[in-house]
């Protein structure tokens, strides 16, 4: 693997281990974790930026590899 992947993974990383803090919650999400509590919150919020993550992972991944198969060619 050459510098420029292996930066870019560790970018991505960092981008969502702090995603992890950020408020991503509709208003539906936001009334029903108000009601759980803290810690139960706290977990719907984090299920939320990963599941917002995977998309992103996957499409990533379609361009990355795109891109190496033009780069080749």
């Amino acid at each position: 693997m050459n510098k420029g992947f292996i930066r870019l993974i560790i970018v991505v990383s960092i981008v969502v281990f702090i995603a992890t803090t950020a408020s991503s919650q509709c208003a539906i999400c936001t009334k029903t974790a108000s009601q759980l509590g803290e810690g139960p919150a706290h977990a719907l919020n984090t299920a939320i930026v990963y599941l917002m993550f995977t998309p992103f992972a996957i499409i990533g991944f379609i361009g990355y590899r795109w891109w190496k198969s033009q780069k080749s060619s």
